[in-house]
């Protein structure tokens, strides 16, 4: 973990794995007595695995009416350059963003044959399938982000004919930037249309598995505080 820079005093990997399960224990030993502290927090982060959901499903049109003006341009003879770039695009952004909000509803692929073989050896192997999950995820969630960086310090662009207007990458970038920056870089934009740079697509990537891991630890802890997972409906039974 040499490349684990530090942050706020403590190392990266710290405040990721370390201080997350520190406060898996805490709900180990305080239960439900957390409960009405986290409560209105649940309701916040419920609200935001709802709005990631919806975003997959405006994605998943997307991907439909690319593919109907696909078929329109190539029946009226019309060029559609980077059409099927843009609908791969959208099936990704479809893919992570969903990733939180088909947790929630249980649309993973939960094996529970194990947890079935009795009511306490059963909920603290989901405790642990759990918080493997969600060390797992936040590890993924790390590395996404860290590619999304490194696409963009690289300017890897798509060598193909999917193209994009440079007044939508820079205001992508007004995110990743100080407002004081904001006026050169604007300075330096044009309304010419450029090859997509790899960050663009990126950014799902990274947005929809932070959203995962946060749903994970989220998962876990509700099923220490409650004694029960919260996840009811299973895609596989």
């Amino acid at each position: 973990m040499r490349d684990w820079s530090p942050f706020i005093g403590l190392p990266l990997w710290v405040w990721l794995f370390v201080l997350p399960t520190g406060f898996a224990f805490l709900c180990v030993v305080c239960g439900a007595r957390l409960r009405p502290v986290l409560r209105p927090l649940w309701a916040v982060l419920d609200r935001i695995y709802l709005g990631s959901g919806v975003i997959a499903a405006c994605f998943m049109v997307t991907i439909l009416a690319l593919i109907v003006a696909q078929m329109v341009a190539r029946w009226a003879g019309i060029s559609f350059p980077g059409s099927t770039h843009f609908a791969g695009y959208a099936m990704a952004c479809t893919s992570f963003f969903a990733l939180a909000y088909a947790m929630t509803r249980g649309a993973h692929i939960r094996v529970s044959i194990f947890l079935n073989m009795s009511q306490r050896v059963g909920r603290w192997l989901d405790v642990f399938a759990l918080l493997v999950s969600a060390i797992t995820a936040t590890y993924f969630a790390r590395y996404a982000i860290k590619t999304n960086v490194l696409s963009e310090m690289l300017n890897d662009r798509t060598q193909d004919q999917d193209k994009i207007p440079e007044w939508l990458i820079t205001f992508l970038s007004m995110f990743g930037t100080v407002p004081s920056d904001w006026g050169d870089l604007w300075a330096q934009s044009s309304g010419e249309w450029v090859y997509t740079p790899i960050w663009v697509p990126q950014i799902a990537m990274s947005m929809g598995t932070v959203l995962l891991a946060i749903c994970m630890w989220d998962m876990l802890y509700r099923t220490l505080i409650e004694g029960q997972n919260p996840i009811r409906a299973e895609a596989v039974e």
